[in-house]
This record gives structure tokens, C-alpha cells and sequence, in this order.
């Protein structure tokens, strides 16, 4: 993939690993500068914002507890402050903690929501105005099948996720006319994430169950975002990273 993102400025949250690691990444070799935002990782943070600036791209990691609004709000406004603008938004950051509706309890279905769904909104009602006003934005959400499916996390994670569609039809439809463009991915079953249930037994048994025979990687997902990210006319859509477990 070729692009021209000079001049470009990205904000990735869960940036310290995973998928928000490999799509900074990826924005940074494209020529974007970057906001790399994480949670508890400090180091992989500051040793990925190190490594792009390297690159001679712009870069800084930024720490923020997402369940908190103010720290989210804080995080864009950080942003801002020291980058000048942010065109770029991937809300990849999110929580799945695996429990059965019995299991279940009120205080983990409001972190879920307040982790997976509100920093999603709240970035982006922060960053659009910036990016109406210069006529050209990327937002990108980072959903699950699991919004499609239920998955086998829990009704909690499964409900967020599928929020962040419903949150995507109303940015998208509402936005397209300023020439930014809002979609969403939904990987399944991606390796280095922390999301795979049981060890090495268990993911083999997960293979099986997948039509291209592997486990998506990192890489899958954010190359798949950068697309995203390149096209101008593709927008209020799901892409579907799963191996071909579930067609849309």
C-alpha cells in the first residue's frame, strides 16, 4: 500500500500493544505523525513513539484511563495542543472481561460500556470540528464479529461492540459531506491481542474452525485499517476480519 499521509495526524488509543500497535505503526510509515495512546503500558508506549520518530514522523505517548471521560477528553485535548489538529481517529482501545449473564455483574457491564463505547464518542466529538474544518477526517473504529455473533466473551462485550455500529451510521451519514468518512472493523480470533481464550490446545481447536486454516494477526487487522484510512468514497461500512468465519 502506497499513501501520502504527510502532514497527517493520527491518534490510535491501545496503541501499547496489539492491533492500535501495529496500525501506529503502519500510520507512521505512511507518513502520519502520531498519538499513541495507552493505558497501563508505558514502555512499549514510548519505545514505539521512539522508534517513529526515527522515522523522522512526529510522535508521542500519551496516558489515559479510559473508563475516566475527563482523562479521555484530556487525551484529545493533549493531542491538539501538541500536534496542532488530529485527522486520524482509530478508537481501538477496549476491555472483555469473559462472564456468562449469571456471572455478569452491574459494575462490569458499566465499565465495559464506559471502556469499549463512551471514549469512542467522546474522541470523536472532541476531534470532528478540527477535522469539518479542514475538510478531510478518518474515523475508525475498532468493533468485534462478536456485534454480529454474541461471541463467547459475554452479552456485556457483545452489546459494546455492537454500539460502536450504531454509533458509525450516525457519525457517517452525518459527516460524509465535510469529506470524512467513518467506518468500522470487526476482527475475530486475532493472535497477540489478549483476547484468545486457553492456551495453545485451545487456539489449535480455534483454527479449525477458520476457513484460511491460521489466526489473524495484528498486521491483518491494521492493513485492513489503513485501507480504510486510503479510501474517500467507502464509509458508514463494517469490514469483517475473521478469515472467512462469517460472511457479511
Amino acid at each position: 500500500m502506497m499513501m501520502d499521509l504527510y502532514g497527517k495526524v493520527a491518534l490510535v488509543t491501545g496503541a501499547s500493544s496489539g492491533i492500535g500497535y501495529a496500525t501506529a505503526r503502519r500510520l507512521a510509515e505512511e507518513g502520519a505523525d502520531v498519538v499513541i495512546g495507552y493505558g497501563r503500558q508505558a514502555q512499549p508506549a514510548q519505545d514505539l513513539a521512539n522508534s517513529i520518530k526515527q522515522m523522522g514522523q512526529r510522535a508521542m505517548a500519551v496516558q489515559a484511563d479510559l473508563g475516566d471521560p475527563d482523562q479521555v477528553v484530556k487525551l484529545a485535548d493533549t493531542a491538539l495542543a501538541e500536534m496542532g489538529q488530529v485527522d486520524i481517529l482509530i478508537s481501538n482501545a477496549g476491555r472483555g472481561q469473559q462472564m456468562s449473564l449469571e456471572q455478569l455483574t452491574q459494575e462490569e457491564w458499566d465499565t465495559t460500556m464506559n471502556i469499549n463505547v463512551r471514549p469512542a464518542f467522546l474522541l470523536s466529538q472532541r476531534l470532528v470540528p478540527g477535522m469539518r474544518a479542514r475538510g478531510w477526517g478518518r474515523i475508525i473504529f475498532v468493533s468485534s464479529v462478536a456485534a454480529f455473533t454474541g461471541g463467547i466473551v459475554g452479552p456485556h462485550y457483545a452489546t459494546s461492540k455492537a454500539a460502536l455500529l450504531g454509533l458509525t451510521h450516525s457519525l457517517a451519514s452525518s459527516l460524509a459531506q465535510y469529506g470524512i468518512t467513518v467506518n468500522t472493523v470487526a476482527p475475530a480470533l486475532i493472535e497477540q491481542t489478549g483476547m484468545l481464550p486457553g492456551g495453545p490446545e485451545a487456539a489449535q481447536s480455534l483454527i479449525a474452525r477458520i476457513p484460511v486454516g491460521r489466526l489473524g494477526t495484528p498486521a491483518d487487522v491494521a492493513e485492513s485499517i489503513l485501507s480504510l484510512v486510503d479510501n474517500s468514497y467507502i464509509t458508514n461500512q463494517t469490514l469483517l476480519i475473521d478469515g472467512g468465519m462469517y460472511p457479511h
